[in-house]
């Protein structure tokens, strides 16, 4: 008798997908073996095959997918085929005509076993169709081939003289379930069972005859296939550089992750420069080294820049030596440019550059970056003027300064030290302290979860900046649509959000974007329909910002739905609202409100006439409305739960519409004036009852 294990052996088998490939870029990769892994299940959940846990390995060269048990066939299936209506497929006399003969023949079934089925467009013919499972194997065999080329990749080509589109060079192709080569053919390249390790240190071509040995075939070919793992060797051989030198490695997720996605035999190696380049400014040292060639910068403990740099080489431990002197031969070439570019740019002061902004193009409609600065400098007065006007000297002189390093040597060779180097060029200029710091800051925050500007200076120029970018793309006919933001105008909105929440900026939006408009004077008389569309813009970003923090959605609704332009202010109600909710009598003061708004619904606010209040209830729901209204003029927004009792022993004792118009109107103003109350916090009737 064959036990559990053996029968189990019969029944799945373990897959292999191996694409070999050119080195792939090492930002494409993840995404590409995620895409590969999801349509890879999907192909077996469509086809019913079942399958086991599904991992997924890739480095430069190849890109893996490798499933522990795969059922051998499909699921046997029964499916419903819909024919022509009945009203064509029988005669008068319930005869089948030639329309559901053929129909029966073309699902291979009798005639007679035709049922009827009722749907929304009425009756119809539909025969059961019985689907024996086929092989696994020979489904994929049909599968892959699709699925390797209808991965999307942000870039891709083609070689040689074939037409399929890859990422890189489809080298070879790796394909077996179970013991068995999966067949196919691939622009006349053939699946097979052999793969290749290290390009340069491996021992050649090699047959995968037990596919549960993948990855050890591979390390013993010098390729450690599993990206995690690589990532910890790298990490690791990190750490220790650190303790044997007594420092440390600047934290750097990005550059982690595009290390481990460019080699696949990871060797970390300790290099070192000549000292006397650390008269340069730091990041200026840590830019050269990180994104030209993918080094990783130490700090002593006092976190001073040290003279060391770690590279992470693809290559065995005994080839360490040639590959530290090849990365510090390179690297001192790369530090002897940006040296040069340093120094030439120093012959002159920051602002000497300014002028040479106008021959820079910002967009060809809409001039140079230097008009750019002068619509930025135009916002950045109104501003001062309302917030603080004794800034307006250094905010001036800073915002004509932010942009002078775009045409700096350094800047052209490093576009990322934009601002960086402004900053250390206008403190060396002998500019202000506030005005260097601001230069640098106008640019935060740069990406989400960065820091935003320290700075009055710098947090206004950044407003100008983005506000400005914003608006003329909106005036152009540029604004993100779907997925497509060129622009990066989403994350700049978010970042004006963010700047406006953490600072005390009394001036609304929608005048901040009409002061930008107004910078482009030739394009005024669009202004007012482009500020209701830019005002949306924000409030959609704003939106799912508050979502993301846990908001609920009709708090958010209630909230905007009483229109305000400050941004801080609608953060403020919402928090309110959210915690006024939260209380065990919000339910009744809910109940309340909407008694008010239900009766409103098409009412107009008008005064009321404390002379017309005849009864009691009415005068103490007044009564109780002034005093409310009196501890809303300090946002004490609690106070809304004194209008509960008040609102309840109106209704239930007033006739609202009472036969006398002039008694009746004065009620409803009454109520009105309540409405007003709730709405300085929100529309209650937005509220959804739980």
């Amino acid at each position: 008798m064959k036990s559990y294990k053996e029968k189990n052996s019969e029944l799945n088998s373990s897959l292999l997908l191996e694409i070999g490939t050119e080195e792939i870029p090492a930002r494409f990769i993840p995404d590409g073996i995620r895409l590969l892994k999801e349509e890879i299940a999907k192909i077996f959940t469509d086809a019913g095959i079942d399958f086991g846990n599904v991992l997924e390995y890739a480095t430069p060269r190849r890109l893996s997918i490798y499933i522990d048990s795969v059922s051998k066939k499909q699921k046997d299936r029964t499916k419903e085929v819909l024919g022509p209506p009945k009203k064509v497929s029988f005669d008068e006399k319930g005869n089948p005509t030639q329309a559901a003969i053929g129909f029966a023949k073309s699902c291979n079934v009798d005639v007679k076993n035709l049922k009827v089925l009722r749907t929304e467009r009425g009756e119809y013919i539909s025969a059961t169709i019985e689907e024996k499972g086929r092989k696994t194997i020979d489904v994929l065999a049909g599968a892959l081939p699709v699925l390797i080329t209808s991965i999307q990749f942000p870039k891709s080509m083609r070689w040689g003289s074939g037409s399929l589109r890859f990422v890189r060079p489809i080298r070879w192709i790796t394909a077996i379930l179970g013991n068995e080569i999966i067949p196919f053919k691939i622009d006349g390249l053939k699946s097979s069972d052999i793969s290749y390790g290290h390009r340069f240190i491996s021992h050649g071509p090699f047959k995968v005859e037990d596919i549960t040995a993948y990855l050890q075939l591979l390390s013993n070919n010098y390729v450690v296939a599993d990206p995690i793992e690589r990532k910890r060797i790298i990490s690791e051989g990190i750490k220790n550089i650190e303790s044997k030198l007594g420092c440390r490695v600047h934290e750097d997720k990005e550059l982690l992750d595009t290390v481990t996605f460019l080699v696949e035999y990871p060797t970390v190696v300790l290099g070192n420069f000549d000292s006397e380049y650390l008269s340069l400014p730091k990041e200026l040292l840590i830019t050269v080294m990180k994104s030209h060639q993918k080094y990783f910068s130490l700090d002593d403990k006092d976190g001073n820049l040290l003279h060391y740099f770690i590279v992470v080489s693809n290559t065995k431990s005994e080839n360490v030596d040639i590959v530290k002197r090849g990365a510090e031969r390179v690297l001192k070439a790369r530090l002897e440019d940006a040296r040069f570019y340093y120094e030439e740019d120093q012959k002159k002061l920051l602002w000497d550059y300014v002028e040479s902004l106008k021959k820079v193009t910002f967009h060809g409609k809409l001039g140079s970056v230097y008009e750019k600065v002068e619509r930025m400098a135009f916002l950045c007065s109104f501003i001062s003027d309302t917030l603080n006007p004794q800034l307006k000297e250094k905010l001036l002189r800073a915002v004509m300064l932010c942009k002078a390093d775009l045409v700096t040597g350094i800047v052209r060779e490093f576009p990322e030290l934009q601002g960086y180097m402004g900053m250390v060029y206008a403190k060396n200029s002998g500019e202000d302290e506030d005005v260097a710091e601001a230069i640098y800051e106008h640019y935060m925050p740069k990406f989400s979860g960065d820091f935003l500007p320290r700075g009055e200076i710098g947090s206004i120029i950044s407003l100008a900046d983005k506000l400005d970018n914003i608006v003329s793309f909106f005036l152009l006919g540029l604004a993100p649509t779907g997925s497509e933001d060129p622009f990066a105008l989403r994350r700049q909105a978010i970042g004006i959000i963010n700047i406006l929440l953490h600072k005390d900026y009394p001036i609304p939006l929608n005048i901040l974007i009409n002061k930008a408009l107004q910078g482009i004077e030739s394009y005024l008389p669009a202004r007012r329909l482009l500020t209701d569309d830019i005002l949306e813009f924000f409030y959609q970003r704003l939106e799912g910002m508050l979502l993301a923090e846990g908001y609920s959605y009709d708090t958010i609704n209630a909230v905007f739905s009483i229109r305000s332009h400050d941004i801080k202010d609608i953060k403020q109600r919402i928090e309110v609202l959210s915690e006024m909710r939260e209380s065990p009598e919000f339910p009744q003061l809910l109940t309340s409100a909407k008694r008010v708004y239900n009766i409103l619904a098409k009412v107009m606010p008008a005064e009321v006439k404390e002379d017309l209040l005849t009864e009691l209830a009415e005068q103490d729901l007044y009564s109780a409305a002034e005093e409310v209204g009196n501890s809303l003029k300090g946002k004490n927004y609690n106070s809304l739960f004194e209008l509960e009792k008040p609102i309840n022993i109106f209704f239930d004792n007033v006739l609202v519409m009472d036969k006398r118009p002039e008694i009746r109107e004065n009620r409803l103003a009454l109520l009105s004036s309540i409405k007003m109350l709730f709405d300085s916090l929100g529309d209650f009737s937005k509220i959804i009852t739980e």
